[in-house]
């Protein structure tokens, strides 16, 4: 499969996106409800295991994560994984971080485990040149704000919704490239 440049901007007419990208207040958003049900497959985000991981996830995002199938991008694999170069493995939390990310990924069933498509790629890259355009990103940012462009593009691509506390940049792409592909939930603190 070969990435078709022309299609992928008339599909999201880059050069027509002008206006200035704001957050839409939290009201206008799609939340993950207090009593889940069954429903689209899911695709989480990275911040979904760590929540998780951490204790984080509300009931309603645990109960939703048993009511409903679940799946892993190669994009959060790389996320997760990168880890295990970063950390200081003098520093003694890292042997206890290493094995909870070593068991997540161990936990990923490989049948619910893809990566992105070239169209995906291609697409998340024109989609988080546009947000970073519209909404003023730092350029520090970039690149993981492409990462996250890349997720967005793949749940859309697959029909799966994406599970992200991150409202800051999926509410961008969501406005850019609406799908209804995205779901929102706030930390337990």
């Amino acid at each position: 499969m070969n990435f078709d440049l022309d299609n992928a901007l008339r599909r999201l007419k880059s050069t027509k996106q002008i206006a200035r990208l704001v957050r839409r207040p939290e009201a206008a958003l799609p939340f993950v409800p207090e009593t889940p049900t069954g429903g689209p497959e899911l695709l989480l985000d990275t911040c979904v295991y760590i929540d998780v991981l951490q204790g984080r996830a509300p009931r309603s995002v645990q109960v939703l994560l048993s009511a409903r199938l679940c799946n892993h991008s190669g994009v959060v694999l790389a996320q997760l994984t990168h880890l295990f170069g970063r950390l200081d493995p003098k520093d003694r939390r890292s042997a206890k971080v290493w094995r909870e990310i070593s068991r997540v990924v161990h936990d990923m069933p490989s049948h619910r485990l893809s990566a992105p498509s070239l169209r995906a790629l291609g697409e998340a890259g024109i989609l988080a040149g546009v947000v970073a355009r519209l909404a003023g990103v730092e350029t520090r940012r970039a690149q993981a704000l492409l990462n996250d462009a890349i997720l967005y593009v793949q749940a859309v691509e697959q029909a799966q919704i994406i599970l992200t506390r991150n409202i800051r940049d999926f509410d961008l792409f969501d406005q850019l490239l609406p799908r209804n592909r995205v779901l929102f939930y706030d930390r337990a603190d």
